[in-house]
């Protein structure tokens, strides 16, 4: 027998939330089956998947057979709200089983206080979780499981387990209950995102965060993410539980196959950089997601490899084959880990030397593991795509902004290098000679969010709608501003003069390093939300990105415009003319 999914309902209070809440929202979802969902409307950490700042939910779930299962407790972040909520529901001395999808230091504190609450349970995880737990020293039996290994909870309720490893989740598993015909997916499917709203009811406005989320967590991953997504093939659920955002239930489909589609991009890209790093408490990794995410925005693919996890032989063919490489490492105890010695080792010898390298790592007190692998490149002879990047305990938002730009650098400097081998083109088509013509307003889009601001020289801009006021500009993917120019973000389109255009214009197309202040030596002043107009300006609009559309190389976004003024009546706008459409 089958059972039916309830209809989504209503969240407890359907007020609008104000930022900075935190609540628990606990309502059934299937047959015996109900979701805790923690909400914050607040960035939870500063890592690059939370840099869209739309909040997060940390989603749980109760499944009350004649035995209990509680799957995905939250982290630390989450954990006195949700043991309060969770009392509520149901008497924590009835929870037979906790059921992880993945393990880390965070959800680790949860789970000793869950300990102590609910003494009889026992954890259900996958290998390497349990490997981690018990190396954390969690008092509750441990009891790892296989592909394909299932746990009758009674009452029709089967839970089969699906390993689903991934560089960055090593112990990444989903669980799934054939009577409801829920897939548990944890870090797969999911969004950061904030809301009332528990199911994916407007598909439209959720495909953003989704592909965010993705670029984040998963591109840098494709191979393993194919990998799972071949064995979740064998299941039709009618609801993701994911770990993250609204539940998916109207999209269930469509978000499957475009995970396959992503993924299958990420792997055709013609460059690629092999990213190995060993992460001690996750700062390391969250630098490697970081950096990552700079390079794939450029168009070059990534193959993550957790030093901890992988073989001699994957690190030895992905040194062979990428087109360059970047390794990170903790400090412990004044040495790289032993994973971090051996790949460096195999990667000195089979890499070769024309190849470009990057060197990272987060340290408490030294950093010697980084010297280390700054200097055996450098007496190796290869070139730095980037500085050596040493971050002290925990990135946070500027530091994340800087990596992210440095991996776009080394994205850049790769492609360089390659058109270098290639044979130049004799002379531009007559298709391309056309192109060239459409001309464009000489304007700087500026961008400020926190600490975090950022500016390009932009051309291809165009008003679009009158009703409500508003203008589309295409910005080139591995632009640094491209990650302040998500929907809902306010910017400037400061608009030049013709004649007095050429100062600005060279100020912003000069190459700036990762973290430089692009606008050094440049006159601005803020608006009242905060973003910044160029004194030099002739006449400034104040935008919020209303969409954005992904077409090939570059996103246009459309925006509407929220105020303006013309500072100066007299001065015609600065237009740019091209011979050719193949470049700006």
């Amino acid at each position: 027998m089958t059972a039916q999914i309830p209809a989504p309902t209503p969240p407890i209070d359907d007020k609008p939330a104000e930022a900075g809440r935190r609540d628990v929202q606990v309502l059934p979802i299937a047959a015996d089956t109900f979701m805790l969902r923690s909400r914050s409307w607040n960035r939870l950490r500063f890592e690059i998947e939370y840099a869209l700042e739309k909040g997060t939910t940390a989603n749980s779930y109760l499944i009350r057979g004649n035995q209990v299962a509680l799957i995905d407790p939250p982290g630390a972040s989450f954990k006195d709200g949700f043991l309060v909520a969770l009392a509520e529901e149901i008497d924590p001395h009835l929870i037979d089983y906790i059921v992880l999808g993945h393990t880390n230091p965070n959800r680790v504190e949860t789970i000793k206080a869950l300990s102590e609450l609910a003494p009889q349970s026992q954890i259900v995880c996958s290998n390497p979780a349990a490997i981690a737990l018990k190396a954390a020293e969690i008092e509750l039996p441990i009891q790892p499981v296989k592909s394909g290994s299932d746990l009758d909870l009674g009452q029709g309720h089967h839970l089969e387990f699906i390993p689903v490893p991934t560089p960055r989740y090593p112990d990444g598993m989903c669980s799934y209950d054939s009577y409801s015909e829920v897939l548990f997916t944890d870090k797969f499917f999911g969004a950061h995102i904030c809301s009332d709203d528990a199911y994916d009811l407007n598909r439209e406005n959720l495909i953003e965060d989704q592909r965010y989320y993705f670029d984040c967590l998963m591109a840098p991953n494709a191979k393993q993410v194919e990998t799972a997504l071949e064995k979740l093939k064998d299941y039709v659920p009618r609801l993701y539980a994911v770990g993250h955002g609204p539940l998916v239930r109207y999209g269930v489909t469509e978000l499957g196959q475009n995970y396959s589609k992503w993924a299958a991009q990420q792997k055709k890209k013609e460059l690629s950089v092999a990213l190995i790093y060993a992460s001690a408490y996750g700062n390391t990794a969250t630098i490697a997601q970081a950096i990552a995410r700079g390079i794939t925005k450029a168009g070059v693919g990534v193959e993550s490899i957790n030093a901890e996890q992988a073989s001699t032989a994957e690190v030895k063919a992905a040194a062979e084959t990428s087109a360059g490489f970047i390794m990170g490492s903790p400090t412990l105890g004044g040495h790289a880990p032993t994973q971090i010695q051996t790949a460096l080792g195999v990667v000195l010898s089979a890499a070769s030397k024309n190849k470009l390298a990057g060197v990272f790592g987060s340290f408490g007190w030294s950093g010697e593991a980084i010297d280390l692998l700054e200097s055996k490149f450098k007496d190796g002879g290869y070139s730095f795509g980037f500085d050596p990047i040493r971050v002290k305990f925990t990135p946070d938002a500027s530091t994340l902004q800087y990596c992210e730009e440095a991996g776009t650098d080394f994205a850049q400097k790769l492609k360089k290098s390659q058109k270098k081998t290639q044979v130049p083109r004799i002379s531009a088509t007559s298709v391309e000679k056309a192109i060239g013509r459409l001309v464009g307003s000489m304007c700087i889009v500026t961008a400020k969010r926190g600490n975090v601001s950022s500016a390009m020289l932009a051309s291809w801009v165009s008003q679009a709608t009158f009703t409500p006021p508003g203008f589309t500009v295409a910005v080139a993917k591995d632009r640094a501003i491209e990650g302040l120019m998500h929907k809902g973000a306010d910017f400037v389109l400061n608009i030049l003069a013709e004649g007095k255009h050429l100062g600005p214009m060279k100020h912003f197309l000069k190459p700036f390093s990762p973290g430089a202040d692009r606008f050094e030596g440049v006159e601005t002043r803020e608006t009242e939300d905060g973003q910044l107009v160029l004194e030099e300006a002739i006449a400034y609009l104040e935008c919020t990105v209303a969409n954005r559309m992904d077409c090939g190389d570059h996103w246009v976004v459309y925006a509407t415009v929220s105020g303006g003024e013309v500072i100066d009546n007299d001065s015609k706008t600065a237009v740019h003319h091209r011979k050719t459409g193949t470049h700006y």
